[in-house]
């Protein structure tokens, strides 16, 4: 049985939240330098802290 991977794209992540101070999104994960370089620099990075935004998927997995 194969386990899932999380997720990478933050675009569908409930913790990336628009900053009225700098005017953009960005991640509200608490992460520290060194996971932030990591999930930045490599395109097979999984965030380990990834949580689907969709409130329609919970939905689904009831039915």
């Amino acid at each position: 049985m194969k386990k899932k991977k999380p997720q990478t794209s933050c675009d569908t992540c409930l913790y990336f939240t628009y900053d009225e101070d700098y005017e953009a999104y960005m991640c509200d994960m608490d992460m520290d330098e060194d996971e932030y370089a990591h999930l930045i620099s490599d395109d097979r990075y999984s965030c380990p802290y990834y949580r689907n935004d969709n409130e329609y998927a919970v939905v689904r997995k009831q039915m």
